[in-house]
């Protein structure tokens, strides 16, 4: 097989992205990262994960954007 059609399970993928598992089910239950359930298994080809990488990330949405409290920190005395 050539590394372009390479298939990874969930530990290996894990492991090249440096993410948990729990975060990789998670992208895979909202349909986030390209994969493939074979039997009880997900299955994830290299290729494809190399390419969802490429894409520009999402937009973050305005709730989960850190925001300032208004305040504003004076001088130090």
């Amino acid at each position: 097989m050539t590394e372009g059609n390479e298939i990874l399970n969930i530990d290996q993928l894990s492991g090249y992205l440096g993410v948990p598992k729990s975060t990789l089910y998670r992208l895979v239950r909202e349909g986030k990262i390209p994969s493939h359930k074979v039997g009880k298994h997900w299955r994830f080809r290299r290729e494809a994960v190399d390419r969802w990488l490429d894409q520009p990330p999402e937009p973050v949405p305005e709730a989960l954007e850190p925001q300032s409290s208004g305040f504003t920190r004076g001088p130090s005395q």
